[in-house]
């Protein structure tokens, strides 16, 4: 597996290696409650943006944090049929940087890149316990959580579908597609908007990114203009 290949999409595919030093934090300890880490990146993102309020702020730090596991998992099973095991006691996060340095994997072991290693591997066994993971800092509802695993989703498969056809990657463009039905087809994901062709999303809930001050609307908001605007 090539995980310097896979680099080349993009700054949310990249994937570091070597044992956890300095601010990572292996993710297992934060589902199990080391809440710090956490605590400091929203409190990082609600004073960068001027956020409103904290569910805004942490709303937006969920996104960015959901977009990069999926993006780490789903860039080496398009490139190369295969996945690295990224289990939360090998794989650290660091809240204090952005990506890529933000996510650290102690060792690269491959799995087949199948939608059903995906989901194991990124949905049950961090998306699940990351949302409990924010929730006890602050009140956003599953719905929420779930639309932006969702987005995040639709991105990550849209960074790779274009990527592979402007790199003359025919069967990658087509795997992306492949492996981003698969994984929306599961009950939690399904509901979260609509995959268009392109690939484009329309979500069903909001990120809250418009409470920030000229933040305006995503891409794929489930709103056609801010509410309060008209």
């Amino acid at each position: 597996m090539d995980l310097t290949a896979v680099a080349s999409v993009g700054g949310f595919f990249v994937l570091r290696t070597g044992s956890p030093g300095g601010g990572h934090l292996p993710l297992s300890r934060l589902y199990a409650g080391e809440s710090a880490p956490l605590t400091a990146r929203i409190d990082t993102v609600e004073a960068r943006l001027n956020a409103p309020e904290r569910r805004t702020a942490a709303s937006i730090a969920h996104l960015g944090l959901v977009a990069r596991l999926w993006s780490i998992a789903l860039g080496p099973a398009v490139l190369h049929g295969e996945v690295p095991d990224l289990t939360p006691d090998a794989l650290s996060w660091d809240g204090g940087q952005s990506a890529p340095d933000d996510l650290l994997l102690d060792g690269v072991h491959a799995l087949p890149g199948t939608a059903e290693r995906i989901r194991e591997s990124v949905q049950c066994g961090h998306l699940v316990p990351l949302a409990d993971a924010f929730r006890r800092d602050t009140p956003l509802s599953y719905g929420l959580l779930w639309g932006n695993a969702g987005s995040a989703l639709a991105g990550a498969v849209r960074e790779l579908h274009g990527w592979a056809r402007r790199n003359g990657r025919p069967d990658a463009a087509c795997r992306a597609l492949e492996l981003g039905a698969e994984l929306f087809a599961h009950p939690d994901l399904a509901g979260t908007g609509t995959l268009m062709p392109g690939p484009a999303f329309r979500r069903r809930s909001c990120c809250l990114y418009y409470r920030v001050p000229g933040g305006g609307l995503c891409g794929d908001c489930v709103f056609d203009r801010p509410p309060g605007h008209g």
